[in-house]
């Protein structure tokens, strides 16, 4: 029966290539909520973030069902770019860190100064300037990543021993997490590397490497199965249903017990404790079955969107975070002298920073174009 089982799912040569629409839908659902999770955080009191529509995007959505599902796929898509080469994963990584420098300028170091510059609120803007410039973000989590899957790569390293290294990072990262280096400096550059804090809790330390690695390492392990898969109706169904099980009651648990990454303050999901990031990941695995099953159905307009975000992650991610801290940081807070809204409200200023997003990319994406038919 097993045997049988293998033999019409999976194939011993490649045999599943192109796009593969369930990573596109799992790359770009995830980026579609995040003007909504980043408003609502700018926008809501920390007591409105402790229940209903507010807590649904900043602990759940924003939480284990973005920012794991979107590095997992990143790590899968990696058996399907044409840039998989140890080399062009390490130039992808650098572009990556590259990209986060320059957002922290313009999302964090311009806006602020203009809102200094406007409000004379020092304690807003110029006190935690430092640490968001130069803190990490999930652009340099997702650049490091690459590199390093590129140094396992290049060193031959089996997918099996990827997992048991990024397992002992995973569990020396849930040792480590809540570390006070002892000096700011120290805590902001250890933040890329483990879940550092200080005394007055400032420091950005969102993605450290230790704690998340793990997650693109198991996509990447995911895609090298994938293509070898020829059946992925059957696939999917062999584990999908029932990994989906297994978090959604792991996930009532641990809301309602606040247990793990819904545990209190922010630095429970985001210093990732290693059984958060195995729950994390039957959830990828359970969505992506759905993702899977819904691409037979959907019309192949709302595919291609999908496809288009997926291919402009990036793009998307940096240009709604600059809107995001201008409209709510800089123009709302000077106007109102405050950032914070009803809830309808900021469901309003959130869609309206997605439509701007996706016309700001479109836009953008079209000038280059045009830009390098004229060159």
């Amino acid at each position: 029966m097993l045997k049988q089982f293998f033999r019409n799912t999976f194939s011993k040569e490649v045999c599943n290539t192109g796009r593969q629409i369930e990573l596109d839908i799992g790359k770009a659902l995830p980026i579609l909520c995040l003007p909504f999770v980043h408003c609502i955080i700018e926008c809501c009191t920390d007591e409105q973030l402790l229940s209903g529509i507010p807590y649904l995007f900043d602990s759940v959505i924003g939480g284990p069902l973005s920012a794991p599902l979107f590095l997992f796929c990143m790590g899968a898509t990696i058996h399907y770019s044409r840039i998989s080469s140890p080399g062009g994963i390490a130039k992808r990584g650098l572009k990556l860190i590259g990209f986060g420098f320059l957002l922290n300028i313009c999302r964090f170091l311009f806006p602020f100064l203009i809102g200094y510059a406007i409000t004379g609120n020092s304690e807003k803007y110029l006190v935690p300037l430092p640490f968001l410039v130069f803190g990490n973000d999930v652009l340099f989590f997702a650049g490091a990543a690459f590199i390093c899957l590129a140094l396992m790569i290049k060193l031959r390293i089996p997918k099996w021993a990827m997992l048991a290294i990024t397992l002992v990072f995973s569990v020396t990262g849930t040792f480590l997490r809540g570390t006070d280096l002892g000096s700011d400096v120290l805590n902001i550059i250890g933040g890329w590397f483990i879940g550092t804090v200080n005394a007055q809790d400032q420091i950005v330390s969102d993605f450290p490497l230790l704690n998340w690695l793990i997650i693109p390492v198991c996509g990447y392990s995911f895609g090298w199965i994938l293509r070898r898969v020829k059946n992925k109706r059957r696939f999917y169904l062999s584990f999908s249903p029932a990994l989906l099980v297994v978090a959604t009651v792991y996930f009532i648990f641990g809301i309602s017990g606040e247990i793990g990454m819904f545990g209190e303050g922010q630095n429970a999901y985001y210093h990732l404790y290693t059984h958060d990031a195995f729950v994390c990941v039957a959830a990828i695995l359970g969505l992506l079955g759905v993702y899977d099953a819904v691409s037979y159905v959907l019309p192949q307009t709302i595919l291609r969107f999908f496809s288009y975000i997926s291919r402009s992650i990036t793009e998307f991610y940096c240009i709604h975070w600059v809107y995001v801290r201008l409209i709510t940081n800089v123009i709302l807070f000077a106007v109102t002298g405050s950032q914070l809204l009803p809830v309808w409200a900021t469901m309003l200023v959130s869609f309206g920073i997605l439509l701007l997003t996706i016309i700001t990319l479109y836009t953008y994406q079209k000038l280059l174009l045009k830009e390098r038919k004229t060159v």
